[in-house]
């Protein structure tokens, strides 16, 4: 278990190892809830939340609608390159 100290000013520090494990970098937003027990911290979603009505028709004829087995090369690409750089 970690431990951390509320500053005169309010601010927390956040222990490195949970912002490495959560990819939390400088900057991002945090929205602080109240459970009743504690505090919950949770990073701000980036864009607003959006309903499929409001997005149908966004990549209209911007995109063109690939084959399953073009889908599957594609991945097996990306996998093989993915593999090839850790190595």
């Amino acid at each position: 278990m970690e431990t951390t100290r509320l500053s005169s000013k309010g601010q927390v520090i956040i222990p490195k190892a949970f912002r490495r494990s959560h990819r939390w970098e400088p900057g991002l937003e945090l929205m602080v809830i109240d459970t009743g027990e504690g505090l919950l911290l949770k990073p701000k979603a980036p864009f607003p939340p959006s309903n499929l009505a409001d997005v149908v028709g966004m990549f209209k004829n911007k995109v063109s609608p690939k084959t399953d087995a073009e889908i599957q090369a594609a991945l097996t690409a990306d996998l093989r390159r993915i593999w090839r750089d850790r190595h």
